[in-house]
């Protein structure tokens, strides 16, 4: 089944006693619908409100008293309160700001009951008159699903419970890499695998990737304010998948003739929506690292078999011994970042990235990782460690004596050195083990 991960998530925050109505927070078609209806199986009862139905948003809309309110939606739903362990999931709450103000009811009024919200354009208008109640909800993110959840969906719970042990047994290598290059092609869209595996034919998916990215254009007018802003967008759209990891130059992007502040606009707009992410670069070896927002960020979008197929890429990855060769390390580096992210249901966990301040230096290290007060470099990249110059640069800056390099190689940790002579340890994770960065680090402090 898809999405395990996360429903353990939702199991925590039913059990917790400090229970707020939940906010699910993700871009459109990650499945945040069906991840709640799954979830709704555990639950006694399960009502399901989607306010793009004038009656249920009528319904929330009406003024009558909370509990008058409550007690004519269980009526209408054939349901019964007492006793009874009960779901309740509003969809497209983002149609209904008087749904939204609701929520601090259901929290200081019904807390025996179980709220769920979300809605596939929430994020580009919670700025727009519509703001959820301070204190009163919490906020957990969807993105596309994980190599784990990968595996569970094609059934192969072998695989996952090797993955899941304290030590993953070596020989295991190659299937795993096999497994994960697998699924750096397909990416991480449910309606995507959900095709893949049940036809397993990767022709078939072109259109399905073709949909989406029609669809994501078709919604501009949903996301933008303004028309001329809606131009913008879409010139965003046709190319930004043909760009993982670049660096972005907001004034005249794909030579579009549009003005920075314009496009800078827009690109804010679909980081709403969570098709991209704007992902800017810290100078600081040490935390506090903070994001230099004067620097160019680096472009990250929403999956990876998206980008694949808007770049052309797909083939090329099933050909390749290592993903690393393929698109000059895009493909790699934006797997992992998507890897990174997919180990998360927080909204406070961002991607991060480090440049070294020092005009005219090209220094860059892919990744920075916090783990209990250290800032961590990580580098996606083959070969042997006297190519990681970069990162030899941030460790000769830090205190700290872990790095991490993402590879097509096995598991590994090394005693290593940088060109200066600072010895650090070096820990070799192969790209199906990136989730478990923070488990292996743990091992070695």
């Amino acid at each position: 089944m898809f999405f395990r991960e996360i429903i353990n998530e939702f199991r925590k925050w039913a059990l917790s006693s400090e229970r707020k109505p939940m906010v699910l927070r993700g871009a459109r078609q990650v499945g945040k619908t069906t991840v709640v209806d799954m979830f709704a199986h555990e639950f006694d009862q399960y009502i399901k409100l989607n306010l793009e139905k004038q009656e249920d948003k009528a319904l929330l809309e009406n003024p009558y008293p909370f509990q008058d309110l409550l007690t004519t939606l269980f009526l209408i739903s054939g349901k019964v309160r007492e006793d009874k362990r009960t779901l309740i999931f509003i969809d497209e709450i983002q149609n209904s700001a008087k749904a939204v103000a609701l929520l601090r009811y259901f929290y200081e009024e019904a807390p025996d009951l179980y709220v769920i919200t979300a809605g596939s354009l929430l994020e580009s208008i919670l700025d727009r008159k519509i703001s959820f109640p301070v204190g009163r909800v919490e906020y957990r993110m969807l993105y596309p699903v994980s190599f784990k959840e990968f595996l569970i969906a094609l059934g192969d719970n072998q695989s996952v419970q090797f993955l899941e042990m304290e030590v993953i047994p070596p020989f295991l290598h190659d299937h795993f890499s096999g497994l994960f290059k697998m699924y750096s092609t397909i990416g991480g869209m449910p309606e995507i695998v959900d095709n893949y595996i049940r036809n397993k034919d990767l022709i078939r998916l072109q259109v399905l990737y073709s949909g989406l990215l029609k669809s994501y254009s078709e919604d501009v007018e949903k996301y933008a304010p303004e028309s001329i802003v809606a131009n913008h967008i879409r010139q965003i759209i046709s190319i930004v998948f043909t760009e993982p990891c670049s660096r972005v130059t907001f004034e005249n992007f794909g030579n579009s003739g549009y003005r920075y502040r314009d496009m800078k606009e827009a690109f804010s707009i679909l980081e709403k929506a969570l098709l991209i992410s704007l992902v800017y670069p810290g100078t600081e070896t040490e935390l506090p690292s903070l994001p230099k927002l004067r620097m160019k960020p680096r472009l990250h979008l929403l999956d990876t078999g998206l980008v694949n197929f808007a770049s052309g890429m797909t083939s090329q990855l099933l050909l390749s011994n290592d993903i690393t060769d393929v698109y000059r390390g895009k493909i790699a580096e934006h797997i992992v970042g998507q890897e990174l992210l997919t180990s998360t249901y927080s909204l406070t966990d961002k991607l991060r990235f480090w440049v070294r301040e020092k005009k005219q230096s090209t220094a860059e290290v892919d990744f920075t990782f916090v783990y209990h007060g250290m800032l961590i470099p990580v580098e996606v990249k083959s070969g042997s460690i006297g190519k990681l110059r970069s990162l030899h640069q941030f460790m000769d800056g830090t205190l700290n004596r872990i790095a991490v390099r993402i590879w097509q190689g096995p598991f590994l940790i090394e005693n290593a050195r940088t060109v200066s002579g600072k010895e650090f340890t070096l820990l070799n994770l192969p790209f199906y083990m990136v989730h478990r960065m923070g488990l292996e680090i743990s091992k070695m402090v």
